[in-house]
């Protein structure tokens, strides 16, 4: 009977799945080194750093002063005055990379599907920006100055909500507050969206703005950032042996993922396919990753599974590598782990050395770039590899993009807490 009961469910559950590919038909950025995807891409392939003393807030007093800011974002090209005025700047990116994306992927929201379209715009801090400035007020002027905004300002999901009413997308929308995984699990809970049948679009990413001193002397007295202040556009050095932690960043990014069938019927123009993805933890640390890479690997493996191709297939792994000493390591050893004898031969590289580390919205920025690398053929460098590690033993495609065949490519997202997340793209 018990028997019986599961093959109904099975069943059942089988005619909810969608059998279409889930496709990517636009994209949208905001980051270090560009306003919009063109000019990130074409500054990614050329190894410019974003990288840059800090001007959000006065960094005299801190051990670091350098980061990778966005610089030149003008919300009124999104939102009207009165919106974006309450709004954090975190959900001001949420906003406009959702808008890029569904430009670019020629999709109008109307009545006629805006209840099977749906976002999930994930973070890693949410408005923790609005949290310090306002305990401050409340702390130096009393607690009847703090913003009656204070609440909705700072809500983690806000992003996501504001994109949504801005929009009029009426589907499921959802926000994670993944760490730096955020990204990536984004794209993977929307592509299972999709195969569950629960929305024929998703506009899947994650934006971050943390650009506080609490956030930076938090870090700094972790030991997770890099120290470089004189020498900015150099200090986000991932693999190479000579790093010395990360660089703090900000932006965010968004794919628009449909079913292929529905893509085709509306005459959109698909760049690469999500063929799949997994989500693992580490169970070992609330910041370290796992030495070994074991659940890094297991994230790996598990979404190659999944997209039912094999380490061979791999042409290109859009590395988490932030630039500090055990977390390179441990995702280096990941991929030996999961790659086996291939790891000898996938190209591996790492925005993160242009962009800095975006911290919840990193995924999908990584995203964004493995996506690229399909579409265009072309593996964007790692810059700043001046002395290899013995310990991050892979082709890391040093300094200097590469013209390349990518049949296929994943995105890693790795988090504090062992939070593990990988995608795969494919070719059309």
């Amino acid at each position: 009977m018990a028997w019986t009961r599961f093959a109904i469910l099975t069943r059942a559950w089988g005619t909810c799945i969608n059998t279409s590919r889930i496709v990517v038909t636009g994209i949208g950025a905001i980051t270090p080194i560009g306003l919009n995807v063109a000019e990130f891409w074409r500054n990614l392939v050329a190894g410019v750093s974003g990288v840059g003393p800090i001007t959000a807030f006065d960094a005299s007093a801190l051990p670091v002063r350098i980061a990778a800011e966005v610089r030149g974002f003008d919300p009124s090209l999104y939102l009207d005055a009165k919106t974006a005025r309450r709004l954090e700047r975190f959900a001001q990116f949420a906003v406009a990379v959702v808008t890029q994306a569904l430009a670019d992927a020629r999709l109008i929201v109307d009545e006629h599907n805006a209840e099977r379209i749906g976002i999930v715009m994930n973070t890693g801090g949410g408005g923790v920006v609005k949290v310090v400035d306002e305990a401050r007020v409340e702390a130096e002027r009393g607690p009847d100055r703090v913003s009656p905004l204070f609440v909705p300002m700072m809500m983690p999901n806000i992003g996501a909500c504001q994109a949504s009413i801005s929009s009029g997308i009426r589907g499921p929308v959802m926000t994670a507050t993944a760490a730096c995984a955020a990204g990536i699990q984004a794209i993977v809970d929307g592509w299972r969206l999709l195969r569950n049948g629960e929305a024929d679009v998703v506009i899947a990413g994650a934006t971050e703005c943390a650009m506080t001193s609490l956030a930076f002397a938090g870090l700094s007295n972790m030991h997770a950032l890099s120290r470089r202040n004189d020498d900015p556009t150099r200090a986000s050095r991932p693999f190479d042996r000579d790093r010395d932690g990360f660089v703090f960043g900000e932006g965010a990014g968004a794919l628009v993922l449909e079913r292929e069938d529905h893509a085709r019927a509306r005459g959109a123009t698909p760049i690469a396919v999500v063929a799949g993805g997994a989500m693992t933890a580490d169970a070992h640390h609330i910041t370290a990753p796992r030495p070994d890479g074991e659940g890094a690997a297991r994230a790996m493996t598990r979404a190659m599974a999944v997209a039912g191709i094999a380490p061979k297939d791999v042409d290109y792994v859009c590395a988490h590598a932030t630039a500090t000493g055990v977390g390179d390591v441990a995702e280096v050893a990941a991929i030996h782990r999961a790659f086996g004898p291939c790891a000898d031969h996938v190209a591996v590289s790492a925005p993160k050395s242009m962009v800095g580390h975006l911290l919840g919205a990193a995924g999908a920025i990584t995203a964004i770039a493995s996506i690229l690398a399909i579409r265009d053929s072309i593996i964007p460098p790692t810059i700043n590899y001046e002395t290899p590690d013995p310990e991050c033993a892979l082709d890391v495609v040093p300094n200097v993009a590469r013209r390349a065949v990518v049949r296929a490519a994943l995105a890693n997202g790795f988090g504090f807490g062992g939070q593990n997340a990988v995608a795969v793209f494919t070719a059309l």
